[in-house]
């Protein structure tokens, strides 16, 4: 996480100096944006990312940020979904790949811990702040489909992992992305840390 929010305090300074950005508004919703996320008003930070992007969607720094934003918000379900527009948008930055892959990790956590849940129509929701007649019937337990979903976002995560690592084979948490990507596979699969032991 300390490196995610490294990256972010990067990418506000660019997007206050990038070139490219010549329309003044979208400069001024992403620099108040910043002064609401450091503050720890989410909420604000967010909203004016949006505002920003709905002005030009073409600017890279406002979408990361805004994924940045949303991690720090602990809304994994958006942060992954705006991590691959990210990607999308630059297919060779090594950062978004390895804040996906904490994000990824993160939302699996939340599912596993039941404080994302799975609609009926596919969809993620937060049961505390669902009041939508596509909700399931929640359970103590994970669906299949859910079960299902904390494997696929591990998979993507150790994927994420390593895809940063490949774009990035000098990269000083080298060994500590290896061992994020060892406790996933692990997670998964308690029954080959038992092997190992």
């Amino acid at each position: 996480m300390r490196k995610v929010l490294l990256i972010a305090s990067i990418l506000f300074v660019a997007v206050a100096s990038t070139a490219c950005i010549n329309n003044l508004a979208v400069q001024d919703l992403n620099n108040k944006a910043k002064i609401y996320a450091d503050k720890g008003d989410y909420v604000q930070a967010i909203e004016r990312l949006k505002s920003s992007i709905d002005l030009d969607p073409s600017v890279f720094e406002t979408h990361y940020n805004l994924a940045v934003v949303y991690t720090k918000a602990e809304d994994y379900i958006n942060a992954v979904e705006e991590y691959k527009k990210v990607i999308e948008m630059k297919p060779d930055n090594a950062d978004s790949y390895y804040s996906l892959a904490v994000t990824e990790n993160n939302l699996a956590v939340d599912i596993e811990q039941l404080k994302v849940r799975m609609n009926i129509d596919d969809t993620l929701f937060t049961p505390e702040k669902s009041n939508n007649e596509t909700t399931i019937e929640l359970t103590d337990e994970l669906t299949d489909k859910e079960k299902n979903l904390v494997k696929e976002l591990y998979d993507s995560a150790i994927a994420n992992y390593q895809k940063y690592l490949e774009l990035n084979p000098n990269a000083d948490d080298k060994q500590e992305v290896e061992a994020n990507i060892q406790k996933i596979q692990e997670a998964q699969n308690p029954n080959r840390k038992q092997a190992i032991d």
